[in-house]
């Protein structure tokens, strides 16, 4: 239960901010409804409500205990009557729409696990759970005062605590129990051999983070863990892989449920027809812009997917200059924001910094890691860069990521305009928990970073606007291959072959891809296009309501200010409170 919830905030592409420490009157109502929710949470996952910054949970662990499938729908459900039972008394509008919000994050978080608990044999990948179980006590923005409770959280994890069953057994057990319904699914064995493959990173990626800490006595129950760990690992290969799926794709309920949970309120046929048509004019406009590139960059072609392999190839940055290049393409575009006028900057640095190895196993793509949520004290969201190996020549093995043309959007998407802004907004303005956390899903979030790129674009050198260009096709991309393969329209090597021959994607990035949508993430990758859709729309429409009088500085500003509201009611906010604002 709350598994959505959960996920959201404490997977790599989580994504959320602080409060700020002054409320409104509505704002205050309103996270008192949502205290109920974080309670629930706080009881059936306290590394997802520590990492929102629910206090006193850093030394607790999921419960996995025997019956939690039913103790927390009964929990679950409870809570949900009685926000019912609050909206029905509830006069403020603003409130009544967050009690809203907060009955259908849990209405859905119900029909999922209900879903899960019909069709799927329970699978836990335990090391990567554990890992960030960890790293998320372990914080270069958290005070050090907390840390001892990482140990605190090892002992339970691993069952030294009294009363305490080691974490894997009781995965173990949970599976177990299950093994024996009939008609349930396993997990996708790729899904299973690739965590099997990372499962040694994320256990000494545990060790490694506690060694780059001051802390004294963890090793022997760090050993304790490891141990439980890795037999945990063969148990999976014994008992898991024999039972796990050929065929990566769900069940039909759970593929549209997945596509609700993210904020995609399509059907996948529809999907498909909106994605091709985009799909087809993005690219139009980059075989236009090639031979512009071309001629700045003396290149003998103006094919725009061999314009793009010569930027990669002549722009490479070797590892050990990533941040700092990334650092100063962040300044640039913040000169174009300041100078174009698109959005208010905040008076303060953006964080970027390097990922670890462990990290970078766990999420290969690079993302924004966010502070806590809750009793925030100036903690700010950071854009993580995948690490690069370094070969045994010295020289730096290459991604999509790491090219001088390519790092203007991704800069633009993951810090300013894009993700950082959005979620520094919500430290800074103060919305309720609601907008700010159980409001959220990717179409929201994703649909705002791609729409950052788009303002951006305009202002960027030829390279930078071709590869922005790239980034969009591949959204739109995204939008038509996830559906067709979750249907079956089209194989995990057909998608493969299309996303590096006809997006100019490299052979890493297009892996990444294909898994994501087929068992990492199905549904995930529609929201990204189909958010951006949403955004263009709502500005177009307001331009037209307002005509000369519409600011985007001041669109933007309203933007962010409004937390993580789905399409629809971000759109009516726009509508009945800016419009008319603007208007006078």
């Amino acid at each position: 239960m709350l598994k959505r919830i959960t996920i959201s905030v404490v997977a790599t592409f989580s994504l959320l901010a602080g409060l700020h420490a002054q409320a409104a009157t509505w704002v205050e109502k309103s996270d008192e409804h949502a205290q109920v929710v974080l309670d629930v949470l706080a009881k059936l996952s306290p590394e997802g409500a520590g990492s929102l910054g629910v206090d006193g949970l850093d030394a607790e662990i999921s419960d996995l205990g025997p019956g939690i499938y039913e103790r927390s729908l009964a929990m679950t459900q409870e809570v949900v009557d009685e926000l019912r039972r609050r909206s029905a008394k509830e006069a403020d509008a603003k409130v009544k729409q967050d009690l809203g919000i907060l009955i259908k994050a849990l209405d859905d978080n119900i029909k999922s696990s209900e879903l899960n608990r019909e069709f799927l044999l329970p699978y836990f990948n335990i090391n990567q759970t554990v890992f960030f179980g960890i790293r998320g006590i372990i914080d270069p923005q958290n005070d050090r005062e907390r840390y001892p409770a990482a140990i605190e959280r090892i002992e339970k994890y691993a069952g030294i605590t009294e009363g305490f069953t080691p974490f894997t057994e009781l995965a173990k057990d949970r599976t177990r129990e299950r093994f024996d319904v009939e008609g349930l699914v396993g997990p996708y064995k790729g899904e299973v051999e690739q965590d099997l493959e990372r499962a040694e990173t994320m256990i000494t990626g545990i060790e490694q983070v506690l060694a780059d800490t001051d802390l004294q006595g963890w090793e022997e129950s760090y050993e304790t863990l490891a141990l439980q760990l890795r037999d945990y690992n063969e148990w999976v290969r014994a008992e898991i892989l024999p039972r796990a799926r050929e065929d990566y794709r769900l069940p039909p309920a759970l593929y549209e449920d997945a596509l609700r949970n993210w904020g995609v309120d399509a059907s996948p046929l529809d999907l498909i027809e909106q994605a091709t048509k985009g799909y087809m004019d993005i690219r139009n406009e980059m075989e236009a812009l090639a031979p512009q590139v071309a001629e700045k960059m003396g290149y003998d072609t103006t094919d725009y997917r061999e314009v793009i392999a010569l930027l990669k190839e002549n722009g490479a940055i070797d590892g050990d200059k990533l941040l700092d290049h990334y650092n100063a393409v962040l300044r640039d575009i913040e000169e174009i924001i300041v100078r174009e006028k698109l959005i208010s900057l905040p008076d303060r640095d953006a964080g970027i910094r390097i990922a670890s190895a462990a990290e970078t196993a766990a999420q290969p793509a690079p993302h924004l890691q966010p502070p806590r949520l809750i009793g925030n004290t100036g903690e700010y969201p950071f854009f993580v860069i995948p690490q690069l190996t370094q070969n045994e020549d010295g020289s730096w093995q290459q991604t999509d990521d790491t090219y001088e043309a390519g790092a203007w959007t991704l800069t633009a998407h993951e810090a300013r305009p894009g993700h950082e802004m959005q979620f520094s907004s919500i430290v800074e303005s103060g919305v309720s928990i609601t907008r700010a956390v159980f409001a959220f899903n990717s179409v929201n979030v994703e649909g705002w970073g791609l729409y950052a790129e788009a303002i951006v674009r305009p202002y960027l050198p030829l390279e930078g606007q071709m590869i922005s260009l790239q980034y969009r096709l591949m959204r739109a991309g995204r939008m038509f291959l996830d559906p067709m393969l979750n249907l079956g329209m089209i194989t995990p090597e057909e998608a493969k072959n299309l996303i590096m021959a006809d997006m100019a994607i490299g052979e890493s990035w297009a892996q990444n891809e294909v898994e994501r949508y087929t068992y990492r993430m199905p549904g995930q990758a529609t929201a990204y296009y189909y958010g951006y859709n949403k955004m263009q729309s709502l500005r177009a429409q307001t331009e037209l309501k307002l005509r000369d009088k519409f600011n985007q500085q001041a669109f933007h500003d309203f933007i962010l200010d409004q937390g993580m509201l789905p399409p629809h009611i971000l759109k009516e906010a726009v509508m009945t409170e800016f419009v008319p604002s603007q208007s006078d």
